[in-house]
C-alpha cells in the first residue's frame, strides 16, 4: 500500500498530532508496509534492519522513529537529521535509500523472547491503534520471516 500523495509529514500542519511520537526503534518498509523494531540498546535493531535491507526492504529510520496517527493508520518516518542513515557496528554509519513515510504494519519486540514454535496472535496498542506484535524468536531467519510477513501477512 502506498502512502497517499499529500500525506502530512510528522509534526506538519494537518497531521493527526502536531508533534509526532519519537520512539527508540528502527523501522524498515516493504511496499509501503513498515515494521517497527523496538528493543534496548544493543538488542539488534539495526542488525535486523540491515539484513532486511539486503533482502530488498527500504530504510524508514534507524534508532529513532517518528510516529503519528492519520485516521486509522500509524505512519513512521525518520527525523531529518538521520534520514537515509543506518549504523553498522564495526563498519560505521552507512547511507541507505530513505523510504519516507510508511504505514506501520507490525511491531517487533526484541526484548521479549518467543518461546512458542507457532506463537499465538498478539497485539500492542500504539497511538490508539492496535498493531500485531511479534516477539524475538532469536533465529537467523527472523529478518526473512519479517519480510515475508510484510509482503503477504500471517496465516496463523
Amino acid at each position: 500500500m502506498e502512502i497517499p500523495a499529500g500525506t502530512p509529514a510528522p509534526g506538519a500542519p494537518g497531521s493527526a498530532a502536531d508533534t509526532p511520537l519519537r520512539l527508540h526503534a528502527t523501522s524498515v518498509a516493504v511496499d509501503g508496509h513498515a515494521v517497527l523494531i523496538a528493543g534496548a540498546a544493543g538488542a539488534g535493531k539495526s542488525s535486523i534492519a540491515l539484513q532486511m535491507l539486503a533482502l530488498g526492504a527500504q530504510l524508514v529510520s534507524d534508532d529513532i522513529t517518528c510516529l503519528w496517527r492519520q485516521g486509522e493508520t500509524i505512519l513512521a518516518d525518520a527525523p531529518d537529521t538521520i534520514r537515509g542513515r543506518i549504523e553498522a557496528r564495526g563498519v560505521g554509519i552507512l547511507n541507505a535509500h530513505a523510504a519516507g513515510p510508511s504505514k506501520v504494519a507490525v511491531w517487533v519486540d526484541l526484548d521479549t523472547a518467543e518461546r512458542d514454535r507457532l506463537p499465538p496472535l498478539r497485539d500492542r496498542a500504539l497511538l490508539g491503534i492496535t498493531l500485531p506484535l511479534l516477539h524475538n524468536p532469536e533465529t537467523g531467519c527472523f529478518p526473512a520471516a519479517i519480510m515475508q510477513y510484510l509482503r503477504h501477512g500471517r496465516y496463523a
